[in-house]
């Protein structure tokens, strides 16, 4: 390793091989557009965008999960396989940087998804406890799939379902998707034309007024939205605001997303919280239950490890377990990661392969290590 990289960059690459994860080169250019569709708004807008000489928007790697999706898609590569990582990513911070470290493995393919999880769990613990002994971890889980089996146990409409499961991960957004789902705005606020379109469901005449609106103002369909996009968002609006939620329901979810205890609690109390509000859960906890389990195999010290049912990660392709490992006295985390069983066929895989990896920040490990990277 060059002085670049962190002192401690060689014992983690050891610690991949006795892992079983094989190390992988992922090129720093990458194609923007995947990362713009799926990484989330927050990453969105961090990113570092460029061109090709033939008009393709590139941008610097911002992380490293998709990366690697792509790559064995392009490769066809066999599953299952454990993909290794260890290099620079690009993004603009709030604690300031745009270029640091990233180390993490992708565990793609595997069958037994509870295995997988509590395995990139006691991976990611492994390789943190090995460069900071003795340090006091947190560990904090979250289940982005128990959240989204709630909201269709509470017989929430689609659409909502989907808005709500979009929020999930920022407070502060699913704040305002819960407050617009119990006091519906109206449509005052949409011009006098475009809001008789969208009480009359016409979206055909409101495409078209939307691309004339665009093309008088100089706005060019393909600088955001295309014209149909809005028009669909514009009608989906307009149809969920004539669903309000329930109190019983909204009761529901704010004690299932206040639900915060110890994992060897929250089957319990997952438990506890479906019988009193009424609802089915049985496929979502089964599978909880035996994550559980496997984590207790992987011999994880399950005295720092947290269930929080309102915990997720703000990026789009998750779509299960998720977890973030910390120092118990800092509020930056030092891993995050979770399961994404969407990403690979949405960025073209020709069947579903299910995904679980982690990333470790290695200028903070560097940090905490008294290092400067």
């Amino acid at each position: 390793m060059t002085s670049r990289y962190p002192s401690f960059a060689t014992e983690i690459l050891d610690l991949f091989a006795e892992r079983e994860a094989a190390l992988t080169d992922i090129s720093i250019i990458q194609p923007a557009d995947p990362f713009l569709d799926m990484a989330g708004e927050d990453l969105r807008r961090r990113i570092f965008l460029t061109e090709s000489e033939t008009g393709q928007t590139l941008c610097l790697r911002p992380e490293f999960t998709i990366p690697v999706c792509l790559d064995h898609i392009e490769k066809r590569a066999s599953t299952p396989r454990r993909y290794a990582y260890l290099g620079e990513v690009f993004r603009q911070r709030r604690e300031g940087g745009a270029e640091f470290f990233q180390a993490g493995i992708e565990d793609l393919g595997t069958a037994d998804h509870p295995d997988a999880d509590a395995r990139s769990l006691a991976d990611a613990h492994v390789i943190l406890s090995r460069v900071l002994p003795n340090a006091a971890f947190q560990v904090t889980l979250g289940d982005q799939a128990v959240f989204e089996a709630v909201l269709s146990a509470l017989g929430l409409p689609r659409g909502w379902q989907k808005r709500l499961a979009r929020a999930f991960g920022s407070p502060s957004l699913l704040e305002a998707a819960i407050a617009e789902f119990t006091n519906p705005p109206g449509a005052a606020n949409l011009p006098r034309e475009v809001a008789s379109l969208v009480t009359r469901g016409d979206e055909q005449r409101l495409t078209q007024h939307i691309e004339e609106a665009m093309q008088a103002m100089g706005l060019s369909p393909t600088a955001g939205r295309e014209p149909g996009e809005i028009a669909q968002r514009l009608l989906e609006k307009a149809t969920l605001r004539s669903v309000r939620l329930s109190d019983t329901a909204l009761n529901a979810m704010k004690t299932f997303l206040a639900i915060n205890v110890p994992l060897e609690r929250a089957g319990d109390q997952l438990a506890s919280f479906a019988e009193e509000a009424g609802i089915v859960l049985d496929d979502a906890l089964g599978e909880f239950g035996a994550r559980v389990e496997r984590i207790k195999a992987y011999d994880l010290p399950l005295d720092y490890i947290r269930y929080d049912a309102g915990f997720g990660r703000p990026l789009d392709y998750y779509t299960g377990f998720i977890f973030e490992i910390g120092m118990q006295d800092q509020r930056q985390p030092l891993v995050g990661g979770g399961r994404y069983d969407r990403l690979l066929t949405l960025l073209g895989a020709e069947k579903p392969i299910p995904g679980v990896g982690f990333s470790i920040w290695l200028d903070r490990v560097a940090a905490l290590r008294g290092e400067k990277q």
